[in-house]
């Protein structure tokens, strides 16, 4: 038996249910990830609420399993820092002791990286220090700012927004309303400047982590933005 086109019933029934299979898993999965997403919300939630028990408060922002004793960390699925109403959920004006954002900056739009910004100054303490660690758009090597571009090719790279050089991103927190002292950066004629302390907060892809003796591979654009 024939239908149009010269396919038989068999083919037909097949073709039916593939495609109702691939409707069935394309919904299965978008509710499975949003499952995911509340799972990681109410459970970050809760294990940032009971870390916000003890003070001083250091937060690590976008932290992705990455920070050290006495910093607690952050990540999109609890804070999402460019929300004022995720940060009132946790915090009041004027009390955090310090923050850190290492590569994050440059997974935000200029637009959301601004609006990120004033929220970090608003809610940490007057004379405090936010760290803040992107990569840097004057840096020597070819490889690394090919990895590190708009869409680049190096790990994470794929979804950067911006490539930052040490005046763009102080303009952005200076819009914000923070005083920036520069820590670890490249100027427009490939000189790298290195003037930090751990003690602030570590940035780990950076020249005084680097292992391996090589400033080109591992620094960062580094800046402490300052609340006055």
């Amino acid at each position: 038996m024939k239908i149009s086109g010269g396919m038989n019933i068999k083919k037909h029934v097949f073709f039916f249910f593939k495609k109702q299979l691939r409707y069935r898993a394309y919904f299965l999965f978008k509710a499975a990830k949003k499952i995911y997403v509340i799972y990681r919300r109410l459970s970050g939630s809760y294990r940032l609420r009971k870390s916000l028990r003890a003070k001083p408060w250091k937060i690590t922002l976008g932290a992705g399993g990455l920070y050290d004793d006495g910093w607690i960390p952050t990540d999109v699925y609890e804070l999402d820092i460019t929300k004022d109403s995720d940060w009132k959920r946790f915090f009041d004006d004027n009390t955090i002791d310090a923050m850190l954002a290492e590569h994050v900056w440059e997974h935000l739009s200029p637009e959301d990286g601004l609006k990120a910004a004033k929220n970090c100054f608003k809610y940490l303490k007057p004379g405090r220090i936010f760290r803040v660690a992107v990569p840097d758009g004057y840096h020597p090597n070819p490889e690394y700012r090919k990895n590190v571009k708009v869409g680049g090719t190096g790990p994470g790279a794929s979804d950067h927004k911006v490539l930052y050089t040490y005046k763009t991103l102080t303009e952005l927190f200076e819009a914000a309303g923070f005083e920036v002292k520069l820590c670890e950066y490249y100027d427009e004629d490939g000189i790298a400047h290195e003037a930090w302390r751990p003690k602030n907060g570590m940035i780990y892809r950076s020249a005084r982590r680097n292992n391996k003796g090589s400033i080109l591979l591992n620094a960062s654009l580094i800046i402490d933005a300052i609340k006055p």
